[in-house]
């Protein structure tokens, strides 16, 4: 052990006196400054030896313990130091830092505890100042303001049912109860939010004037008159009662026939707000119904949601996309909709998240699909259903030219809408008194060419015939439409650099010299024709074995030959045919269709046998039958009689006529049954040039239905029985 015998050296003496003096003030101090280091010496000095001022090695090894945050080198280098002097040195350097460290912890103590005391201080400002308002009468508390807010906005409601009314006095008194702080307190504030959001007992004024709806509806859409003689016999229902209910339209037909947008025009007709949701693909019964309010973020369903958005509880809803509901685990929400479209019950329906009932028996919903087939026969029982068949030739070009045409040309910059007069806009804004709704009845805007654009710039009428025959042959307008933005965004770029003299592509650069796009250039804008002709066999009679028939697609009608070929096999070794009496079919044919083709072959067999018993035709030969465009799925009963034509055609060796078409289901003893969408196949059959067409005669009423302009010029034959669709297609003015 190491010792210091004093006297030796008085300096050195000194020294060491010095430093053993200001290790114990940094121990003071640091004592002073930090309070753990303080019970740290007070525990470690009385219960040890180690402390003597007059051993400096003792003192030292002191210090070094204390400074424990020190770096383990540190403290041994001290350990191992046997000058005293020196030892001292680096056990005050230890010492030092924990000095430095407490100093920084007291400046960070203290910005917290000033921060700390400031908040504190204007806390306590704020209550007292909340406290002096109360007692004064000036301010009331959070939760007396929710309440208060709340029950001024049940007092702005004409009528609140009795339920609802219990319902929300039960939620506020509850309220009043509970903590703000409290989770429950927030899902009462929720509820409550909704249950005084829903607009009780408020409508919107209706419009009962019948020429006005008229005028409306044709404003904004060509055509559809069984929608717009609905909705007109809708309002003058309701002009006679003076009072309007709900009701639940369906709109069927093929994509782009204009089903989601002529809602809108319906609700501006009636003067109803509007709410639109799309209903494909969803598979939550909550959508509909809404959420329990025991779950995290419950909310009401699209109804609830509805009568909120619109601030009325007669709005036009519209559910789109009705035929692609999903279904899965969470529940089938067709089932859900049963409630919502059913008039005897929807004046009590009961959303999830509310939990009483909410009168939507005023709601006028309307529903779009394509194929009414996809949607569930007790949900497809509660709906009116209005089957809006494609637009023919005429109808297409009176919806380019009025409304498609223009609207391109707007969005390319190349017209302008005709802005009415300042003082027509200020007679405007006199009348509405700041409110900023359009006119329902505002008359079809005007339009002129843009400054820039050149004067002759136009799209002809022959150019919008070629497009609708040759590029766009479907039941809707939406392809038409985006042809028609094709050849407007041509022009635009053709103007703009004729204007700026810059270079085109041989594809983009305009060459033709007039600004006139017609049928003689309009390949240059959209490309060649989509369809060359409108028959896949050109020649007059038919080959044998081959008759077209008339289907109907969610697409609209098409023109569809049935092909059939005869495979007359050898004889064996023995003298026996090899093959004979087999049917094999391709076209990617449906199970129905496959269906129709064996029920059509056993009937051309019958048939034969009647007709010709010498025939062995189907005995000897197998037939194969081919429905061209193998890509395309194809299903349905309505071929039926084609077949059966087309497969005597090719046993009884004779042809048909080219212009000549039919569609009908056919049974096993020959009854011809009626089918559907006698329009859009009596469309198809026009646009392939047809002349005479074979229909079932249960189809008569549809067929006479149809406007004059798709009747003129076609011979019509009806059949009760397949002999009749015989002497059509093989006897009056038969081709041998």
């Amino acid at each position: 052990r190491m010792r210091y015998i004093r006297g030796q050296d008085s300096t050195r003496d000194d020294t060491i006196r010095a430093l053993c003096q200001e290790v114990l003030s940094t121990i003071r101090e640091l004592a002073q400054m930090n309070t753990l280091f303080k019970e740290q010496v007070a525990y470690i000095v009385p219960n040890t030896s180690m402390f003597d001022i007059n051993d400096p090695y003792r003192l030292a090894d002191l210090a070094a313990l204390l400074s424990s945050g020190g770096d383990a080198k540190e403290l041994q280098s001290v350990l191992e130091e046997k000058d005293p002097e020196m030892r001292l040195h680096k056990a005050l350097v230890l010492l030092s830092k924990e000095r430095e460290v407490s100093k920084l912890q007291q400046e960070i103590q203290a910005k917290v505890e000033e921060k700390m005391t400031d908040a504190q201080r204007k806390y306590f400002l704020r209550e007292q100042l909340k406290s002096i308002k109360k007692e004064l009468g000036m301010e009331k508390d959070d939760k007396e303001t929710l309440i208060e807010k709340y029950r001024n906005k049940i007092a702005e409601y004409p009528t609140i049912p009795e339920e609802i009314s219990e319902t929300i006095e039960s939620e506020l008194e509850k309220m009043s109860s509970l903590e703000k702080n409290s989770s429950e307190f927030n899902v009462t504030r929720s509820y409550l939010d909704w249950l005084t959001s829903i607009p009780w007992g408020i409508t919107t004024e209706e419009n009962f004037d019948i020429a006005d709806a008229r005028r409306v509806l044709d404003r904004d859409h060509y055509g559809m008159d069984e929608v717009k003689e609905t909705i007109l016999q809708f309002i003058a229902v309701g002009k006679l009662k003076g009072s309007v209910q709900g009701k639940i339209l369906c709109l069927a037909g093929p994509p782009g026939t204009g089903k989601t947008s002529i809602a809108e025009s319906v609700a501006a007709a009636l003067g109803r707000k509007f709410y639109r949701f799309s209903v494909g693909g969803m598979s939550d019964v909550s959508e509909i119904k809404g959420h329990r309010r025991t779950y995290i973020g419950a909310m009401p369903g699209k109804i609830i949601q509805c009568l909120k958005s619109t601030g009325s509880t007669n709005p036009l809803v519209l559910i789109d996309e009705i035929d692609k509901l999903g279904r899965d685990y969470r529940g089938d929400p067709a089932s859900a909709l049963l409630e919502v479209l059913d008039p005897s019950q929807n004046y009590t329906f009961r959303d999830h998240f509310i939990d009483a009932p909410v009168d939507i028996s005023k709601v006028l919903f309307m529903c779009t699909a394509n194929e009414l087939d996809r949607i569930p026969g007790p949900l497809l029982d509660r709906m009116e259903v209005i089957r809006l068949s494609g637009y023919d030739v005429p109808e297409k070009l009176e919806i380019a030219e009025k409304y498609l045409v223009p609207k391109s040309m707007v969005n390319s910059g190349l017209m302008v809408k005709q802005d009415l007069s300042e003082e027509k806009k200020e007679d405007e804004d006199a009348d509405s008194e700041g409110t900023n709704k359009m006119d329902p009845l505002a008359p079809q805007p005007t339009y002129h060419l843009a400054e820039r654009v050149p004067p002759s710039l136009s799209i002809r009428r022959s150019a919008l015939e070629s497009l609708v025959r040759w590029y766009c042959r479907e039941a809707g307008v939406r392809n038409l439409s985006k042809k028609i933005e094709k050849i407007t965004r041509l022009l635009s770029l053709q103007v703009v650099a004729e204007e700026e003299g810059a270079q085109l592509t041989e594809k983009s650069k305009r060459k033709s010299d007039t600004w006139e796009v017609s049928s003689d250039n309009l390949h240059e804008y959209v490309g060649k024709p989509i369809f060359t002709s409108d028959r896949l066999y050109e020649k007059d009679p038919l080959p044998h074995g081959i008759v077209m028939g008339l289907a109907w697609t969610s697409m609209g009608g098409s023109a569809l030959y049935i092909e059939t070929q005869g495979i007359k096999r050898g004889l064996d070794a023995e003298g026996k045919p090899r093959g004979g009496g087999t049917l094999n079919v391709t076209g990617q044919l449906g199970d129905v269709m496959k269906e129709s083709t064996q029920i059509a072959y056993t009937v051309a067999r019958a048939r034969l046998a009647e007709i010709a018993p010498d025939n062995s035709f189907f005995d000897d030969t197998d037939v194969h039958m081919h429905v061209p465009e193998g890509a395309t799925p194809k299903d349905g009963p309505s071929a039926g009689i084609t077949m059966v034509t087309a497969m005597l055609s090719l046993a009884l060796d004779r042809s048909i006529k080219s212009d000549l078409a039919m569609t009908g289901e056919i049974s096993l003893t020959g009854k011809v049954l009626a089918v559907g969408g006698i329009k859009e196949k009596t469309m198809a059959a026009r646009r392939a040039g047809i002349k005479t067409i074979v229909l079932p005669e249960d189809c008569r009423r549809d067929f006479d239905e149809l406007p004059d302009y798709l009747k003129e010029g076609l011979d019509v034959c009806y059949a009760t029985d397949y002999s009749i669709v015989y002497d059509v297609a093989f006897v009056t003015d038969s081709v041998k």
